[in-house]
């Protein structure tokens, strides 16, 4: 008997991940959920954006001219350059910072709760398949870091390796593998006695094939749903921290820190902070939409209304 046999007993817990699919299910689904698509769309063009930001921003982000600094929307220098979204504090076009910092964002977001997910659940995994005290020691070290505050944290560690994107990605990655590690345990808790899981063990496979093959495709779901919405938290974290200064480095243009360079003219040039803002507030608020429709669309007792 292989191990891929099927033996009596042995099915997913989750049936709904288990089954497959009907073709385009997902697609009309999502048809039918008008706010989720308008999500979907939004973030495509964001995507689109950040990809491909050198041909789309009208001038180079980080170009400074004193002579044209803060300039209304819709200004032309007399030279005929056209600023669509004005000039900031040292004149740099506005539309362009603001295409660019699509990037970060994206970047940020995407990798740091890549990370954050690839070690929480790789500790959830141990931690409840095994139990013992190494879950006692993968908890106690997710009790205490939960209860550290997140930006104080941030601030101590950037603070004394410096500023960076890759830094700034590496402190938000490691912060937010505590949400994936404890829900991962909770799952492989009520996982591990089930039948399919026993009935794996009686045939001999191996705890990693285990893990792996059978435990790790019945939690995908919620898994996939926080990582959606972790990604909106990610970018208001980066946002957060590049406001303070402990972001990327000040000429890497961020929404963050277009928010911060406009927060002394607010009353002078709100156009310096208030397109950033939006575009923040429009992003975080696709990428929850989005999260909700793909918790609806997993979840089996709503599969008929979604």
């Amino acid at each position: 008997m292989t191990e891929s046999t099927t033996l009596p007993g042995m099915k997913l817990v989750n049936e709904s991940l288990s089954k497959p699919k009907p073709r385009f299910q997902m697609l009309k689904s999502l048809y039918r959920r008008k706010l989720a698509l308008i999500g979907v769309f939004v973030l495509l063009i964001v995507a689109i954006t950040g990809i491909f930001a050198p041909e789309l921003a009208p001038y180079s982000p980080t170009k400074t001219n004193m002579m044209n600094r803060i300039k209304p929307p819709g200004w032309t220098s007399n030279n005929g350059d056209f600023h669509l979204l004005g000039t900031d504090v040292i004149g740099r076009d506005v539309l362009s910072r603001l295409i660019y910092g699509t990037r970060i964002s994206l970047v940020v977001g995407i990798t740091a709760v890549a990370i954050a997910g690839t070690i929480g659940v790789v500790f959830g995994l141990l931690s409840g398949y095994y139990g013992g005290w190494l879950d006692t020691i993968i908890m106690r070290f997710a009790d205490i870091q939960f209860a550290f505050p997140f930006i104080l944290l941030a601030i101590a560690v950037l603070a004394v390796l410096g500023s960076g994107v890759f830094k700034l990605i590496l402190v938000l990655g490691f912060n937010g593998w505590v949400r994936y590690g404890r829900i991962s345990r909770s799952q492989v808790l009520s996982l591990r006695e089930q039948e399919f899981v026993l009935a794996a063990h009686s045939i001999g496979m191996s705890n990693s094939r285990i893990i792996f093959k059978h435990i790790l495709p019945n939690i995908w779901g919620p898994i996939i749903v926080i990582a959606s919405f972790m990604v909106a938290s990610t970018i208001i974290a980066e946002a957060s921290l590049s406001f303070l200064g402990l972001g990327v480095p000040p000429m890497v243009p961020t929404w963050g820190s277009m928010l911060a360079d406009g927060r002394d003219y607010l009353t002078v040039a709100p156009w310096l902070s208030i397109y950033a803002g939006v575009a923040i507030s429009i992003v975080v608020l696709s990428i929850n939409i989005v999260g909700d429709w793909i918790r609806d669309y997993l979840d089996p007792n709503l599969k008929n209304i979604t």
